[in-house]
């Protein structure tokens, strides 16, 4: 069973499509039109030179695709862009029978949703009789990477031989080992995984699992969000996004290059400026790859995220790797690669509250040494420019992960190939610039514009609790509340949802990371219901008051980082240290 589209729905839908296609191809006309104009008004002027046939598809590409986009625009303008809330949804299905003896439950798969079995089918080795029985106790010692067991949905799955082939990575896993990692597993596999996979796993029922009521109440919101056919992809969205991401960089390649602007110095810089704009959109799209939530097909996904390579330079294998260590462990100092930034930056003194400290995802010890001391006190006066530059850190750690195999990578030599071609052409339209100095001027500019991109991504989080140890082993470190309490939303009006490319609804995202990004903002309602139901905290500052706060979180560790005292191996650590181990 899955969420169809009614048939009006259809009919509709196939009549706006037929609609967008005369306005895209009305549009195109025109355009062809007007250039055919002005060619005969040149030829009549022996004086003009005819424009090259790749600059004049550069100059037609960014009006068509401008063109699109505006008869796109203006044919939803009612139908979501204006308010996403109204936004129209697919006929909804009904709740999923949970009395049966063998309960239903709502899942996805490529986005559709689908009644399936809660439990996935009894192993034929365990069959015949009733499970053996566990407690979470019993669990919990099964918590390496070399014996690794986890609970979902009440029962125990020991995945220790399959933590190398999973497509997500390792550190994800490992950092659920031992627990209930019913939501967190839920929130990021498909329904295809539970009947297909799980099976072979299992290993006995546990009886003595605890579901909190806050607990209940998320899993009710996603059950809602599966009934209306919310994770379902609408392709209008990406329609748009891409006409968008055509403009841009076909813009900034006619102003870069001189085709646009009479090859001006402004002009010039101008496309430079388009282009970190279209860099810093085309991560959104990154991050809906990474996360599946496109196509919904894992592989075709992360495949055209690895082709996308060639255009923004950006490794889509490191990312996900990073990314979902980071979504399993948000702000834990020992696990979460994205607040590890020693020596140039510290979010809070406790990353250096004790002598040093063994980072769980690059393998390492990490400690205060004397260059990351004088860094970190002065963190907070240079963050804002190190942002500039942070495209080029990105950079290096793409290039450090494909070549060091560090975790699972499944394409890594498209990637290579595309990040190769993206320094190629990049630094062709850098060095057609006249002057060295415009050059430099040019690289500089759009990668500094770029920049805002990093700042959108760290601010969801530095400002919010940092924690050490491993979370979800408690009713106050529970899955649902670590997010929470970890992430923070960004106030935006729904016009200007497109330049936060969805970086605004963090919380949301955390909480069900596969569900699209066009419809977070319904998710948003229904998420601030529960939490106040609950009375739990849901910070949602605007975007100045957010950056207000995170430079004073970044001040507050630098002054901290100033008062550390020099301990054994020649690492700073805090005098709290000192205090607790007198």
């Amino acid at each position: 069973e899955h969420i169809g589209m009614s048939m009006s729905g259809a009919a509709a839908f196939s009549s706006r499509l037929s609609l967008r296609l005369i306005c895209s191809f009305g549009f195109a006309a025109v355009a062809a039109g007007l250039r055919a104009a002005a060619d005969g008004a040149d030829a009549s002027s022996p004086s003009i030179t005819a424009e090259p046939l790749h600059a004049l598809a550069l100059r037609f590409g960014a009006f068509a695709a401008g063109m699109m986009l505006i008869a796109q625009l203006l044919l939803d303008w009612n139908a979501g862009v204006l308010d996403p809330i109204a936004k129209p949804e697919s006929t909804v299905l009904p709740a999923a029978d949970a009395d049966r003896l063998d309960p239903l439950t709502l899942r996805e798969d490529r986005g559709v949703t689908k009644a399936a079995l809660l439990h996935p089918k009894v192993p034929r080795s365990l069959s015949g009789g009733a499970l053996p029985q566990l407690t979470m106790a019993e669990v919990a010692v099964h918590c390496t990477r070399e014996d690794c067991w986890v609970v979902l949905d009440g029962r125990a799955y020991d995945i220790s031989r399959f933590i190398d082939r999973h497509p997500g990575g390792v550190g994800p896993i490992v950092n659920m080992a031992g627990k209930d990692a019913t939501d967190v597993f839920d929130n990021y596999h498909a329904a295809r995984v539970y009947k297909q996979m799980l099976p072979q796993f299992l290993v006995g029922e546990v009886t003595d699992v605890v579901v909190y009521p806050h607990v209940a109440d998320f899993r009710a919101i996603r059950q809602q969000l599966l009934r209306r056919g919310l994770f379902e992809t609408d392709y209008r969205y990406y329609a748009k996004l891409i006409c968008w991401l055509a403009f841009l960089f076909l813009s900034g390649f006619c102003l870069s290059t001189g085709r646009v602007g009479g090859g001006s110095c402004w002009a010039r810089l101008g496309g430079a400026a388009v282009f970190g704009i279209c860099w810093q959109q085309m991560a959104g799209l990154g991050h809906d790859l990474g996360h599946s939530g496109v196509t919904h097909d894992f592989h075709l996904d992360h495949l055209i995220g690895s082709v996308l390579s060639a255009l923004m330079g950006l490794s889509v294998g490191w990312w996900k790797s990073d990314h979902n260590t980071h979504h399993v462990v948000c702000n834990a100092v020992e696990h979460d690669p994205n607040i590890q930034h020693m020596p140039m930056l510290a979010i809070t003194e406790k990353i250096f509250a004790q002598p040093s400290f063994w980072d769980s995802y690059h393998k390492k010890r990490v400690g205060m040494d004397a260059l990351a001391r004088f860094l970190v006190s002065y963190q907070h006066l240079f963050f804002y420019p190190l942002m500039a530059l942070g495209r080029i850190n990105l950079y290096a750690q793409g290039f450090i992960y494909i070549l060091s195999g560090h975790d699972k990578h499944h394409y890594p030599k498209t990637e290579l190939f595309g990040i190769l071609f993206f320094f190629v052409w990049v630094g062709a339209v850098a060095l057609s610039q006249p002057t060295w100095a415009l050059a430099a001027g040019w690289l500089l500019l759009s990668h500094a514009v770029s920049g805002v991109l990093h700042v959108q991504i760290v601010l969801s989080h530095w400002a919010m609790e940092t924690y050490k140890g491993s979370p979800y082993t408690s009713r106050e470190t529970e899955w649902y509340l670590m997010q929470l309490r970890t992430t923070m939303n960004i106030a935006t009006h729904p016009l200007l949802d497109w330049a936060h490319i969805g970086l605004q609804f963090q919380i949301e995202h955390h909480l069900y990371p596969r569900l699209p990004r066009h419809n977070l903002r319904k998710a948003r309602a229904l998420v601030k219901v529960v939490c106040k139901k609950h009375d739990i905290h849901y910070h949602e500052p605007g975007f100045l008051e957010g950056n207000v706060a995170m430079w004073r979180a970044l001040k507050t560790a630098a002054l901290a980082a100033r008062k550390t005292t020099r301990g054994d191996g020649g690492f700073f650590h805090s005098k709290l240290w000192e205090g607790l181990n007198l």
